[in-house]
């Protein structure tokens, strides 16, 4: 008889947990309360809205939750590799739960090219 074992995600530590934690918040606020100034300003530059480096290199992020332009760049780069993969995987989880009629609004931020 074999026994199937039920798939568990291994949970990886945050090295820099303030830095992570100041980015984390800076998505929250782009992508929730500040969404509709957040996908405004990446249709004014071009920039898809899954490729979070492209985002970070326009200050959308920055630009919807108020804070200095490049802040939210400076706070990826510093993070380790580890942790820049869980802020990627945080941004893609929170740009997917932004309000529907939103999301149809600015339909082409969020086509494959």
């Amino acid at each position: 008889m074999t026994k199937v074992m039920a798939f568990e995600q291994a949970a990886i530590g945050i090295v820099r947990e303030r830095e992570f934690a100041e980015l984390k918040n800076t998505i929250e606020k782009a992508t929730g309360l500040h969404a509709a100034r957040f996908l405004k300003a990446l249709s004014g530059s071009r920039v898809q809205v899954r490729h979070l480096e492209a985002v970070l290199a326009a200050n959308a992020l920055d630009d919807a939750s108020g804070s200095k332009p490049g802040a939210a760049r400076a706070l990826y780069e510093a993070l380790p590799v580890s942790d820049q993969a869980q802020v990627r995987e945080f941004y893609l989880f929170k740009i997917e739960e932004i309000d529907p009629a939103l999301r149809a609004k600015f339909h082409r931020l969020y086509q494959y090219s």
